[in-house]
């Protein structure tokens, strides 16, 4: 019998970029019929992504560094061996509080790889916010994702829009 497994060494593994961090695919859900996957998150200090909810689970464990994760209004301060565990459409986001920080993020179904490779290909890196803003836009209304304070394409920045987000 064989089995599909997904094997990978230090470095290893399919890198997409967000505004916010780099991901590294070091689990894809191809190698667990879809039920979960595996990221590598390096990020740095930088403004937080605004609150978001995305439509599945999913845990941080951070490897180094400290990062502050606000799930709805309350906030957690996670270091080295810290985890936390966010259910699906609970509003959250990240604020790296160290010089940079490396985290897992496992995540449960396949709409997390899907909403960042979409993202890693279709918006531009190292651009500001508002040049990139309309295929960030795109992007989310393409994924089970809501952003605080985004609309769609169409609209000003004001509503929330569907959105498939990392975090």
């Amino acid at each position: 019998m064989s089995y599909l497994t997904q094997h990978l060494q230090p470095g290893d593994g399919v890198e997409l970029h967000a505004p916010d961090a780099t991901l590294t695919a070091k689990v894809d859900a191809e190698h667990t019929d879809g039920t979960y996957e595996l990221f590598e998150v390096d990020a740095v200090r930088d403004d937080p992504t605004p609150l978001h909810r995305t439509g599945w689970a999913k845990t941080y464990y951070v490897l180094q560094g400290r990062i502050l994760v606000q799930v709805d209004d309350e906030g957690f301060d996670l270091g080295p061996g810290s985890s936390i565990a966010i259910p699906p459409n609970a509003p959250h986001t990240f604020t790296v509080l160290t010089p940079s920080a490396k985290f897992l993020v496992f995540s449960m179904g396949s709409g997390m790889g899907r909403f960042h490779a979409d993202m890693s290909s279709t918006v531009p890196q190292g651009h500001p916010m508002e040049e990139v803003l309309e295929q960030i836009q795109q992007v989310l209304s393409r994924h089970d994702v809501t952003v605080e304070g985004m609309g769609t394409p169409s609209e000003a920045p004001s509503g929330a829009s569907r959105l498939g987000a990392s975090q």
